[in-house]
């Protein structure tokens, strides 16, 4: 088992201390702020964040990574594990401003699903879902050139989630581009 997702031209790492910075830097970003559910605005929400993503992989409830692109910060990965042995799990992601548009998260996201599908599927996976704002088009894109269709909307539930939503979804270890990478 791989311990980290592969993708061509990307190191996919666990986000470690030293990130606080970069990690602060590409949230200063005002549309990732839109659309992102928890925003660090600084060093300490930077450590608290980093330090709930410990959390959560300990647990082994997410699975989050750096995206580096010539050793920059220009994304995150993650995947939210259901309870142990659950068919189904949700990925999600964010790119840095000046990485948006070449391709960075769709190679990022192909190659979670891919080892999400190899790491869990002794453990049931069979289902990745992902979720995004519906006025969100570049998720879509991004969702769709990764290999997750669209499945239906879903309906808004302010104050959190204040526009409807669209639903992307697709079988675990499949072929097709998430299913290849890596």
């Amino acid at each position: 088992m791989r311990t980290a997702p592969a993708a061509e031209g990307l190191l996919l790492r666990p986000f470690r201390a030293r990130d606080a910075s970069a990690l602060a830097e590409v949230h200063r970003d005002p549309v990732l702020r839109r659309y992102v559910r928890h925003r660090v605005t600084g060093p300490d929400e930077a450590a608290r964040w980093l330090a709930a993503e410990e959390r959560g992989r300990a647990e082994g409830s997410r699975y989050s990574f750096a995206v580096l692109e010539e050793g920059a910060l220009v994304g995150q990965v993650v995947l939210k594990r259901g309870a142990p042995g659950s068919a189904g799990s949700e990925v999600g992601y964010w790119t840095a401003a000046a990485a948006r548009g070449r391709g960075v998260a769709p190679r990022a996201l192909a190659a979670l699903t891919a080892w999400a599908a190899e790491t869990f599927a002794a453990d049931g996976l069979l289902r990745l879902d992902l979720f995004h704002e519906g006025d969100n088009a570049a998720s879509c894109r991004v969702a769709e050139k990764a290999g997750y269709p669209f499945e239906a909307l879903v309906p808004a539930a302010p104050p959190r989630y204040p526009l409807d939503g669209h639903w992307h979804s697709r079988p675990a270890g499949t072929g097709g581009p998430a299913g290849t990478a890596g």
